[in-house]
């Protein structure tokens, strides 16, 4: 179920990011059979050495990152930054630097950040809906349904009914008898790199898959009674996006929600045996990398306005999280916020630099004018800043 979840909502998310790079098909399957095998990979092998569900899935933040930012650059240029970004993610996680880095930034603004690169695409399904109500509004109505009677099936219930709409209004036509059956074959890509492309794509996409994936990734597995070895399990997972990089995947972390439903007594009431549900998970994902160019051409046969409201609907959750964390501190430190949310949602680019980086510098600077850089605790406590 957590592999299905992943294939059916945030998956619309990478098809938008490969969309966006204009990638033809060959290279939208490499660069899925990437995401998909490095999951599978990390999956299954960390979950077996650690006896614990270590559920790994690609950067669905990050991908909805690259929709605004990575249609100016070369996609060898996306493809350098990618791997920067996972070569540092992989440094700070086994040398333990993970916490410090994080600690940084106050949590709040790196919420702001993330929730300002999702909310557009919620946003994006009320168009969606307008430009297409039957088959978009089919998919958000579904939505809204199951999440009252079955709400861990809601998204899959939500491609389900849109799948059925477009069938019945004839939304396919040609392009659906064009699926492509053959297993899938990798491109190398050889790695550039480009100052710009570094800012605008890898340090967002560093940042936000550390803070927005790794992070609650390993609070969900402290939730269920497990103790994961942050090292271990950030370095690994990213030494191995790093290492997949050149075939176009952008970044691979821990899972966060999908690991939710692998973490807790409905996988098996003995904790100890839960693991098995990460090795499963892992192998289903092996298997859609080997099928990554199928899963491609099925979802370009379906028409556009469905993936933006599947999209949209997949991303709910995360964005009711980080608004939530945004908020959740009082005084300048929710200003500074909040002003990281602005300025990234916005879709800026400034020096041929996206509004992801300059939010996070926007919102850092103020966050330093309102508090002199004291800790979020500190302010909220009313505690005076630090010269």
């Amino acid at each position: 179920m957590a592999a299905l979840v992943s294939y059916a909502g945030p998956f619309a998310v990478v098809l938008q990011a490969t969309r966006a790079a204009q990638l033809d098909a060959a290279a939208t399957s490499s660069w899925v059979w990437a995401i998909a095998v490095g999951s599978g990979i990390s999956g299954v092998a960390l979950s077996l050495l650690t006896r614990m569900p270590i559920i790994v899935a690609w950067s669905t933040p990050g991908a909805a990152l690259l929709i605004a930012s990575i249609g100016g650059y070369r996609f060898s240029d996306a493809v350098g930054a990618f791997l920067v970004a996972s070569v540092c993610a992989a440094v700070v996680g086994f040398t333990g630097w993970f916490g410090r880095l994080i600690s940084l930034v106050p949590s709040s603004i790196m919420s702001a950040l993330l929730a300002g690169i999702l909310l557009p695409f919620v946003i994006s399904g009320s168009v969606a809906v307008v430009g297409s109500p039957v088959v978009a509004g089919s998919v958000v109505l579904a939505f809204v349904v199951a999440k009252r009677w079955a709400e861990r099936f809601a998204v899959v219930i939500a491609l389900a009914t849109g799948v059925l709409a477009t069938l019945a209004t004839g939304g396919l036509g040609a392009a659906g008898s064009g699926l492509d059956l053959r297993l899938t074959t990798p491109i190398l890509i050889t790695p550039t790199f480009d100052l710009q492309a570094l800012l605008s794509i890898g340090l967002p996409l560093l940042l936000i898959t550390l803070a927005g994936q790794n992070a609650p990734g390993l609070t969900v597995l402290r939730t269920h009674g497990y103790d994961p070895d942050d090292r271990l399990l950030v370095g690994g997972v990213s030494l191995v996006s790093a290492s997949l990089t050149p075939f176009g995947g952008h970044a691979t972390n821990l899972a966060a929600i999908t690991a939710a439903i692998c973490t807790g007594p409905e996988a098996h009431p003995d904790p100890r045996r839960r693991y098995v549900a990460g090795v499963v998970c892992g192998v289903a994902n092996l298997a859609a990398g080997a099928v990554a160019a199928w899963l491609v051409s099925a979802y370009t046969a379906l028409p556009a306005p469905m993936i933006a409201a599947l999209a949209a609907v997949a991303l709910v959750a995360s964005v009711i999280g980080a608004l939530a964390a945004t908020l959740s501190v009082p005084g300048p430190t929710q200003t500074a916020a909040v002003i990281t949310l602005a300025v990234t949602a916005s879709g800026v680019v400034v020096a041929g630099i996206g509004s992801a980086f300059w939010g996070l510098v926007a919102g850092v600077v103020v966050w330093a004018i309102l508090t002199g850089g004291a800790s979020e605790d500190a302010v909220s406590a009313g505690a005076p800043p630090r010269s």
